[in-house]
């Protein structure tokens, strides 16, 4: 194992509304699974190292905008890996640096700003050519770091840790579509995954999933991805969706971010008022992290 892990634990969240609905809610603290690489992060990253490492790379190479959580993840686990890292962030530097891209560099990411024109070809060959000119030779990951070995260590994660826990649902935010696409292929078809999208029109997720899915998992329909709960888009909060977080620290000791998992539990507790959730259910609730994100009030990744 390239990084350290912690076994993390099942709590059960309390409100009025789940004992008027007759539902438990459960919440998997995957939040608490690692100080640095938290949440998702540390099983999307997991064989990426391993990989990295196996094929006697250096440095790893990324992308991610100024707040990006995968940007702070990926320097974590560089540094505790032992290999360099370098981060494509999309924009113009500006000092002082924010909390995420000031640990970043304290992780010895390189860190290399390109135009938000340039960085809209992060996928294209001459792009990542040049990128290999400029750097010398790295191991790529996509920005989000969804690709293939992603979903492998995110359906670990499914067969290892949730599978074993009772529930007829399990509820989770999703941004480029990686973790949900391990989880549904690493439950076999067992349980509903409901996710809910970070992303105003969201609805191109369902292809991002699909192409991620592992071909024995392409056939599964116990899935879907719910958009209405974006509250104006990637990044956006409003009153609402920051009293919800207050509410959920006071009455539950639970902590939330305001890009992903408040979106997420938000549209949960809308579901049960709204029937969604059959009465007598148990739904589980992933906590995937990302608190790093809300140190700064900003609202772009």
């Amino acid at each position: 194992m390239p990084f350290s892990y912690r076994i993390t634990p099942v709590e059960q969240l309390d409100d009025p509304l789940f004992i008027e609905f007759g539902v438990q809610v459960l919440i998997k603290r995957e939040d608490l699974n690692h100080s640095e690489i938290s949440g998702n992060k540390w099983w999307k990253l997991r064989y990426n190292i391993k990989e990295a490492l196996r094929l006697n790379y250096d440095t790893l190479l990324t992308f991610g905008g100024a707040y990006s959580n995968h940007i702070f993840a990926t320097a974590a686990a560089a540094y505790e890996a032992g290999i360099k890292s370098i981060g494509i962030i999309r924009g113009e530097e500006t000092h002082p640096l924010n909390s995420t891209l000031l640990f970043a560099k304290k992780r010895d990411m390189l860190l290399h700003y390109v135009s938000r024109e340039e960085y809209r070809q992060k996928t294209e060959e001459g792009f990542i050519s040049n990128l290999k000119k400029q750097f010398g030779e790295f191991y790529l990951i996509p920005e989000g770091g969804s690709n293939k070995l992603a979903v492998e260590g995110c359906s670990e994660f499914a067969k290892k840790h949730l599978s074993v826990i009772e529930c007829d649902y399990v509820c989770l935010p999703v941004g480029t579509g990686g973790t949900l696409a391990g989880i549904v292929a690493g439950l076999e078809g067992k349980k509903q995954v409901i996710a809910y999208s970070s992303l105003k029109g969201g609805a191109f997720l369902e292809e991002n999933v699909r192409n991620l899915l592992p071909m024995e998992a392409v056939h599964l329909k116990n899935w879907e991805i719910n958009t209405a709960y974006h509250f104006g888009g990637y990044g956006k909060r409003t009153t609402e969706l920051m009293d919800f977080i207050s509410i959920q620290k006071r009455n539950n000791n639970l902590v939330l971010d305001a890009v992903y998992t408040a979106k997420m539990l938000f549209g949960v507790y809308d579901g049960i008022r709204k029937g969604k959730f059959d009465r007598g259910s148990i739904i589980l609730v992933i906590h995937t992290g990302g608190l790093q994100g809300d140190y700064s009030a900003e609202t772009t990744n």
